[in-house]
């Protein structure tokens, strides 16, 4: 979900992958990732006193953090320090629009419980996909191939760029 208020864009996770009983929320700003004016809201879970804050849901848009990476904050609740990674990565497909008659997004939501992955979806075009184990994501790959061949779907990896706040 995306909100604007006094010129910045928020983006927010409605259903994170990992919800807790406890979570905490902290932002990670985008223009590090050339995206002026924009913040994700991301939902973590405090680890041991001192120990840092574990990803609770799959990132829309930050680069180079994964759900399951354990990273620091500030006092102002901004992300500022990725301290472990978890080993996953994650799969982000955006579909444009018009939308082409070969529609592929329920194909890609079939593959996806079949592959048993997590996701998140930001409204109905853009989707970020846990991927624990990569071969487990080629059902995925395969789901879109067609839409990302004719350029009517569009796919990244979130570690295809470091994460890094300076």
């Amino acid at each position: 979900m995306h909100v604007t208020i006094e010129g910045i864009t928020y983006v927010s996770h409605e259903d994170p992958a990992w919800r807790g009983e406890k979570n905490y929320m902290a932002m990670a700003d985008l223009a590090r990732f050339d995206l002026d004016g924009m913040l994700e809201q991301l939902w973590l879970r405090e680890l041991a006193e001192g120990a840092g804050y574990e990803v609770c849901c799959i990132p829309f848009y930050v680069y180079g953090l994964a759900l399951g990476d354990v990273v620091g904050k500030s006092e102002a609740d901004t992300i500022d320090r990725l301290i472990s990674k978890s080993g996953r990565r994650v799969l982000r497909v955006l579909f444009t629009e018009p939308r082409p008659a070969g529609d592929s997004r329920a194909a890609l939501r079939s593959a996806v419980d079949s592959a048993d992955l997590l996701s998140e979806w930001n409204g109905d075009r853009h989707v970020a996909i846990d991927v624990p184990d990569v071969p487990a994501a080629q059902p995925v790959f395969d789901s879109v191939q067609e839409e990302i061949q004719q350029g009517t779907a569009f796919w990244e990896w979130s570690d295809s760029k470091n994460f890094d706040v300076t």
